[in-house]
C-alpha cells in the first residue's frame, strides 16, 4: 500500500516539475534532446527515493535497523539511489555543458575564441563526470561496514600503496595532466588544422588522455595527450585561420612574367576561394635552364587554401599551353652530323720539325740540350771514326 503510494507520489512530483521544466525550455529555447536525456534518470532517482521512504515509513521486513547495522532492504535502496543520484548528476552537467556550448558557434568564420572555450569546457566536463563515478563508487563502498573496516588498514599502508599505484600508472597519469594542459594552454583547440607525423589534419577531440586527429582523408590518428607537450608539431589555427600558400612554377626562359601576372589577377577574381588579402607573382629563381615563378595567395583557411592552390594552377596550366605555349619548359639538345667527327686536320704545310710551341725536346739546339738533360749525353761518330773502326774489325759487319 505504501509502495503504490511512493510511486504514485513520484510520479505526479515528476510530471510538475517535468512540466515547469518543458515550459521554461520554451522560453529558453532549449532543445528537446536535452529535455529527454534530463527526464529518464529524474524519474529513476524520484521513483527510488519515494519507494525507500515509503517503505521505512510502512516499517517493511528488511528496513528495520539490526545490530550488525541497517537492513538489507534499506542497504540496498541507499545504494541504488546513490547511483541514481549520480546518473541525474552527470546528465545534469552535460546538461550545462550543453547550454555553454551553445552560446559559442564554432561554424562562422572567427571562431578561435568560441574553439578555446569549446575545447577547456568539453574536459571540464570529462573532469567532472569522472569526480562523480569516484565519488558515487567510494560512497557505494562506505556503505558495506566490512569496507569501512578495511578502510583503516589501507591508510595505515597508503605510503607503499601510492609509490605502488604511481609507478604503475606514471603514463596514464602523464597523459592525464597533459590533456588538463592542453584544455587550458591553448597549444591545440577542437577545429584546429594541424601538421603531425607529417599528416595534414583537423582536430577532432580531445579527452584527458588522448586526442583524436580528422586527416584529411577522413583516416583518423590517435596520439596521446603527451604527444603534444612533448613533440613539436604545426597548428596553422593558433591565432587566426587565414592562411598564405604558394603556387610554383618552372618555366622557360621565354615566359613572360607581366602577362603571367595579369592572367593571375584574372583568374582570382573570377573565385570565391580568395579572400583578397595577398596576389604576388615573383620570378624567385633563373639557373638551371628554368625560370623558377612562385604566386602567394590567401584564404580564409587551409581547406580554402588548398582548393584555391589547385584551381589557380590549373587556370595557368591551361593559359600557358593556349595563349603562351612558349613559356611551356623545354630541355634542347644540339644536334651533330654523323661526319663532322670524320673531319681529317689541315695538312702541314711541311714535314719539318721547327721551333714552335708544339715541340719541347726537338726542333733547335736548346730544344736538343733540354732533352739531353732527361737522357744523358751520347756519343755520335764521324764518317772518318767509322771507317776507322772497319778497318780494325774487318769482316764484323757495319756498326
Amino acid at each position: 500500500m505504501f509502495t503504490a503510494i511512493g510511486i504514485v507520489v513520484a510520479v505526479i512530483v515528476t510530471a510538475i516539475i517535468g512540466f515547469v521544466f518543458r515550459w521554461i525550455a520554451r522560453k529558453r529555447r532549449w532543445e528537446d534532446r536535452d529535455i529527454a536525456a534530463l527526464r529518464r534518470p529524474f524519474r529513476v532517482f524520484a521513483i527510488v527515493i519515494a519507494v525507500w521512504t515509503a517503505l521505512e515509513v510502512a516499517q517493511f521486513p528488511g528496513t528495520v535497523p539490526t545490530d550488525s547495522g541497517q537492513g538489507p532492504l534499506s542497504h540496498l535502496f541507499v545504494v541504488l539511489s546513490i547511483l541514481a543520484g549520480a546518473w541525474f548528476v552527470s546528465r545534469i552537467v552535460t546538461f550545462l555543458v550543453d547550454l555553454s556550448l551553445g552560446r559559442y558557434r564554432t561554424d562562422v568564420r572567427d571562431n578561435r575564441v568560441a574553439r578555446r572555450i569549446r575545447t577547456q569546457i568539453l574536459i571540464l566536463r570529462r573532469l567532472a563526470i569522472a569526480a562523480i563515478v569516484i565519488i558515487a563508487l567510494g560512497a557505494i563502498l562506505l556503505t558495506f561496514p566490512g569496507a569501512r573496516a578495511a578502510g583503516a588498514s589501507l591508510l595505515a599502508s597508503a605510503g607503499l600503496v601510492s609509490v605502488i599505484a604511481g609507478l604503475a600508472a606514471q603514463s596514464a597519469l602523464a597523459n592525464v595532466f597533459a590533456g588538463i594542459q592542453l584544455a587550458f594552454n591553448g597549444a591545440i583547440r577542437v577545429d584546429d588544422v594541424v601538421i603531425v607525423e607529417e599528416e595534414w589534419g583537423r582536430i577532432e577531440e580531445i579527452t584527458l588522455t588522448y586526442v583524436v586527429v580528422h586527416i584529411w582523408d577522413d583516416r583518423r590518428m590517435v596520439l596521446p595527450s603527451t604527444y603534444f607537450t612533448t613533440t613539436p608539431f604545426q597548428n596553422w589555427t593558433r591565432k587566426n585561420s587565414e592562411l598564405l600558400g604558394a603556387v610554383e612554377f618552372d618555366l622557360d626562359w621565354r615566359v613572360t612574367p607581366a602577362e603571367m601576372r595579369e592572367e593571375m589577377h584574372r583568374v582570382l577574381d573570377r573565385t570565391e576561394l580568395w579572400d583578397k588579402r595577398v596576389a604576388v607573382l615573383q620570378v624567385t629563381d633563373a639557373v638551371g635552364g628554368y625560370v623558377r615563378v612562385r604566386i602567394l595567395v590567401t584564404a580564409i583557411d587551409a581547406p580554402t587554401l588548398f582548393d584555391l592552390r589547385c584551381y589557380l594552377r590549373e587556370e595557368l596550366v591551361a593559359w600557358l599551353h593556349e595563349t603562351s605555349p612558349q613559356s611551356i619548359p623545354r630541355t634542347r639538345v644540339q644536334m651533330v652530323e654523323a661526319d663532322a667527327a670524320k673531319r681529317k686536320a689541315p695538312a702541314r704545310a711541311s714535314t719539318e720539325v721547327h721551333n714552335d710551341d708544339r715541340s719541347l725536346f726537338a726542333g733547335d739546339a736548346a730544344a736538343e740540350k733540354r732533352a739531353s738533360q732527361f737522357t744523358g749525353p751520347i756519343s755520335v761518330l764521324t764518317p772518318d771514326e767509322i771507317e776507322q773502326a772497319r778497318a780494325r774489325r774487318p769482316g764484323e759487319g757495319d756498326i
